[in-house]
């Protein structure tokens, strides 16, 4: 629970700090600061990547086996996400831009949050009530990292959408079919060194890579995908040490202060100046980035109807698995509502397309939200396996 409150409480001081420091700094010496902070940031994410990539574990012989809790790991994951893009653009947008092309690109891939499940946090927290050997741990493991792939997947067409379909679209498409191919072909092939450090450097050579490619051949590919299948094809090792679980923890820690940090400033009128800077720089003037500032009355009300829709959305293993009990269904369920760092990558990468406003402020709100009942979630959990278990018992 303790890991679960730093997240939020990390993510609200980048938050916080987003807002009074380039007042502070002033602009050059803010910019240089910003640059610097993206720069460790992808590093984090591609770290943090690298691992759920690890995390990935599949009998390939038996691959028929895993179709149907992928298809329901992506209804889980799309659910949510269209969920909470329909509120945006019906809700928050004014009824001129309910037929509009470009509020719903914008909405679909901001929303695009709601639907990762946090595997890391999840399996720890179940791992440390006892649950390890249940069922329902073996299944929620297949389906939360069924729907990260699922979100690291999907973000391909979003980002299409985003920049149009043409020539550079054809070559990332191809780039991402060979490192989908590489990644299953080899799945957990190659022996390499797994400790925190080497990580961090491949986590950086990734980084690297993806700017030269980007740098040269003018195609935009993202971190999540390269560092993801590099994570694949590591044949997976277990290291559970003190300094191990230190150094993931203080990555992801610093990661969610640096998403925070990342937000543009929204205070005094700040985000209507982030969009024209945006247009400035040659993106295209976002939809829901021109949206005028809402009270934060309104806007915690927002937080909290986000927040139950996606995790209504999140309930969808309760209509499959009828062979097991309601209750183990119902807390495979609620086990998936945990959210985390991928989430806040896929806000990190709506700001690249300089997509802002208010419905940016209810998303980080509604993260941080949803971090901060993480445990209650957990607690539930835990109730609902020892009901199902304990009449498993009464029946035997």
């Amino acid at each position: 629970m303790r890991k679960i409150l730093l997240f939020s409480f990390f993510l609200i001081i980048g938050l916080a700090a987003s807002q009074t420091l380039p007042a502070l700094m002033g602009g050059e010496s803010y910019a240089a600061f910003k640059g610097a902070t993206d720069i460790l940031l992808y590093v984090c994410l591609a770290f943090i990547m690298i691992n759920v990539g690890r995390e990935f574990e599949v009998e390939k012989e038996r691959w028929r086996s895993y179709v149907s809790d992928y298809f329901i790991a992506m209804a889980t994951a799309a659910l949510p996400w269209l969920l909470v893009a329909v509120y945006y653009v019906f809700v928050l947008l004014p009824g001129t831009c309910h037929g509009d092309w470009d509020a719903w690109k914008e909405s679909l891939l901001l929303s695009r949050f709601a639907a990762p499940t946090s595997a890391g946090i999840l399996f720890t927290m179940l791992a440390a009530i006892g649950l390890k050997t249940s069922w329902m741990y073996r299944k929620i493991q297949v389906l939360a990292i069924f729907d990260d792939l699922d979100t690291i997947l999907l973000m391909i067409p979003l980002q299409i959408m985003m920049v149009g379909f043409r020539l550079e679209v054809i070559v990332i498409l191809a780039v991402v079919m060979v490192l989908l191919g590489f990644g299953w072909r080899y799945l957990a092939r190659f022996d390499m060194k797994q400790s925190w450090w080497a990580i961090l450097l491949y986590a950086v050579a990734v980084i690297f890579v993806t700017w030269l490619v980007n740098r040269l051949f003018h195609i935009h590919i993202e971190v999540l995908l390269p560092a993801f299948v590099l994570g694949m094809v590591m044949r997976h090792k277990h290291i559970d040490t003190p300094t191990e679980r230190k150094v993931s923890t203080g990555v992801s820690f610093f990661f969610m202060l640096l998403v925070g940090l990342s937000m543009p400033y929204f205070a005094g009128g700040g985000m209507a100046a982030f969009s024209a800077h945006s247009v400035a720089e040659g993106g295209a003037p976002s939809i829901l980035g021109s949206q005028p500032m809402m009270p934060w009355g309104t806007i915690a009300l927002h937080v909290v109807i986000v927040s139950l829709l996606s995790n209504i959305g999140k309930l969808v293993p309760l209509f499959f698995y009828r062979d097991r009990m309601f209750e183990e269904r119902l807390a495979l369920s609620v086990g998936m509502f945990t959210r985390g760092e991928v989430g806040a990558g896929i806000i990190f990468i709506a700001l690249g397309y300089h997509i802002g406003g208010p419905a940016l402020i209810i998303s980080v709100l509604t993260l941080v939200l949803n971090l901060i009942l993480t445990g209650g979630f957990v607690v539930w959990v835990k109730r609902l396996a020892m009901k199902a278990y304990g009449r498993q018992t009464q029946a035997a």
